[in-house]
């Protein structure tokens, strides 16, 4: 009888303002999004599914993406849903299965070009250079040439020279390129698939210590139809004194050095630039702080 009585306590009109106080304290909240744990390596999978899903023209090439998931295991599950002819394992040859990407993306494909680190991409740097980046323009606008090129860049843990450098600044000097860097989960998922939708070549910086590190996905990124659109910058901290601007990795330094720094009265903004190159959307606040 004590609980029928509870339950219609909660239900009343006048005592409607109980109910919530109760949804309150037992942390229900009807109306607020289910955001949910998404680690950087969870999202881009989801996105390379939901890529391959949604259009036929994506596939995916690279060294060990297919039958081993890769070597970051970024393609897991992949090759067993899509079958060879979507998830392609290559050779040891950047160049070669780099020219064969660009190559289809000019027949009018969309391939996803995996390296297993940027810095084996100096092997391909004539195919992503001069025909990838510079065809739209020397065809004046006729050929699009729609490829993805991704994988981890810069420093890692345990790994030699030739796997730890940061090739932002190179990629974003070259003219006919988009560049982009994302640090967090739910930027991870929707600029790999702007990306991948996108007529322009693209290339993806990702960073190897970020893929196991969990973020919050909100309820609208976890939609198939979420991307991020490539050219605006974010802010993920509110502040009036200085402007962090930062990228990948280096965001979560910036927020950490953010909240020493309040503790000496110092309000910092952290700005996240997502978007190396075309230049992004800058907010107002970089004048004024």
């Amino acid at each position: 009888m004590a609980a029928a009585a509870l339950r219609r306590l909660v239900r009343g009109g006048p005592q409607q303002g109980l109910g919530r106080l109760l949804q309150l304290r037992s942390g229900i909240h009807g109306s607020a999004p289910a955001a949910v744990q998404v680690t950087v390596r969870d999202a881009l999978n989801q996105a390379l599914d939901e890529e391959l899903e949604r259009d036929e023209r994506v596939f995916l090439l690279g060294e060990e993406v297919a039958q081993y998931d890769g070597a970051y295991k970024i393609s897991r599950g992949l090759w067993k849903k899509y079958g060879d002819k979507r998830i392609i394992d290559t050779p040891i040859s950047e160049m070669g299965f780099t020219g064969i990407a660009v190559g289809a993306a000019m027949a009018g494909l969309r391939p996803i070009c995996e390296f297993m680190t940027f810095n084996f991409s100096m092997q391909a740097i004539d195919q992503v250079i001069n025909s990838a980046s510079k065809t739209l323009y020397m065809s004046a606008g006729m050929v699009p040439v729609p490829v993805v090129f991704r994988g981890p860049n810069g420093a890692s843990a345990g790994v030699g020279a030739q796997h730890s450098q940061c090739f932002a600044a190179w990629y974003g000097h070259c003219p006919g390129l988009k560049v982009v860097s994302p640090w967090s989960s739910e930027d991870a998922k929707g600029l790999l698939k702007a990306s991948v939708r996108d007529d322009n070549p693209v290339v993806m910086l990702e960073n190897e210590l970020m893929y196991g590190v969990p973020f919050e996905m909100s309820e609208e990124a976890q939609s198939k139809d979420f991307v991020v659109p490539i050219g605006k910058a974010k802010i993920e901290r509110q502040g009036t004194h200085v402007t962090l601007v930062s990228h990948s990795r280096s965001v979560g330094h910036c927020l950490e050095a953010a909240a020493v720094l309040v503790k000496e009265g110092v309000e910092c903004e952290v700005c996240y630039g997502r978007i190396l190159v075309p230049g992004e959307e800058i907010p107002c606040s970089l004048k004024s702080n």
